[in-house]
């Protein structure tokens, strides 16, 4: 594996180890930058003394101390965000949530697809978040981290609890998933887009089947992503598709494809973002890509760099999720063609803040 922009002394764990754990993204766990020990493989034979990483699916109990956040980025369009789950078991190779799994002791490889921290107490918190007097009502998105209709949610329901206490207030919320999973929510969604007060995104990265099974190892299909659109926006709930991230010579030749199949199944906005491999995520994604796409990941990477400024990671607010040079701005003249083509993001609409009442509160006189 070669690249010019990889850590001098970086070394690929699996370095002459065959095994390559199907179901995952993430192939190893990459150091935690905040622990001063680690455990490491120094030599292939030493197999008296080394206990291969445990990728079975785990879920940790916490008592949550707060579940609502204030998002102070300035380009990613939200002002609040709850995630009733840290860690993701969907495995997305690119999840920029990965760096945020090492505050919580963990690591942001195999780790943060393979331990779920579960807050059970995330829908009391939100109903006392809600219930200060202090807290003036803006949108909050659900899923402004990690995916809250992960194959966790299926288990615990927790998600579903937080629109039920939202729908009660009438807080209206955004919310993000490339699951179909939400579909066992659609009686409330619907009943909360009566108000206005949800809106949704189903992020869609490619169709190409072989390519989802390894980039996004446990997610749904393209297709069954589409089925959310058409089923939610029938029933009423404003949809929308997101395309991220756009990662050149991988998939970024779908966004036409993705934006007319959503258009035509009821989708009215769209966003997108161009890969950026900030932190840990740098060196999973060197490590899946050329495992998986050797004859063409030199190709990638390279293309990657182009767009950072020689760079493959980038934190400047406003050209971090939009990149930079001739091959980001092809993707973004695409985007905005096929917007327009497709009629996404035509219309003027905001969720409702002026319903939000307390129990026991009088609705708002406007």
């Amino acid at each position: 594996m070669n690249s010019d922009n990889m850590d001098p002394d970086y070394v690929d764990p699996n370095e002459n180890v065959n095994t390559y754990h199907k179901g995952r993204g993430a192939q190893y766990n990459t150091k935690n930058k905040f622990q001063k020990d680690e455990r490491v493989r120094e030599h292939v034979e030493g197999i008296d003394d080394w206990t291969e990483e445990n990728v079975a699916t785990q879920y940790i109990f916490t008592e949550a101390k707060s579940i609502v956040n204030k998002v102070d980025s300035p380009d990613v369009g939200m002002f609040y965000s709850m995630n009733p789950y840290q860690g993701c078991e969907h495995g997305c190779i690119y999840c920029y949530a990965r760096n945020s799994f090492e505050y919580w002791g963990y690591s942001a490889g195999l780790d943060f697809e393979s331990k779920i921290i579960v807050k059970k107490n995330a829908p009391e918190l939100l109903r006392k978040f809600l219930m200060n007097p202090k807290w003036e009502c803006v949108p909050i998105s659900i899923s402004g981290n990690t995916d809250c209709y992960q194959p966790a949610e299926k288990k615990f329901g927790i998600t579903r609890q937080l629109l039920e206490v939202c729908n009660e207030f009438n807080q209206p919320v955004g919310m993000i998933t490339k699951n179909a999973g939400m579909l066992r929510d659609k009686d409330l969604l619907q009943e909360m887009a009566r108000k206005k007060l949800v809106s949704i995104l189903v992020s869609i990265t490619s169709f190409d089947e072989d390519l989802r099974r390894a980039m996004e190892p446990r997610t749904t299909t393209g297709k069954q992503r589409i089925r959310v659109i058409k089923e939610l926006s029938d029933l009423g709930v404003r949809a929308g598709v997101m395309l991220g991230p756009m990662i050149p010579g991988l998939n970024e030749h779908e966004m036409q494809r993705i934006m007319k199949a959503a258009a035509e199944n009821g989708a009215t906005f769209s966003a997108y973002t161009f890969i950026r491999l900030n932190g840990a995520i740098k060196f999973l994604f060197h490590d899946w890509l050329y495992k998986n796409f050797p004859d063409r990941a030199d190709k990638v990477w390279h293309m990657i760099e182009q767009s950072h400024d020689g760079q493959v990671n980038d934190s400047r607010f406003g050209v971090r999720m939009r990149g930079e040079g001739h091959i980001a701005a092809m993707v973004n003249m695409q985007y905005k063609k096929y917007g327009k083509l497709y009629g996404l993001n035509a219309e003027r609409w905001e969720l409702d803040t002026t319903q939000f009442r307390r129990p026991g509160e009088q609705m708002r006189l406007f």
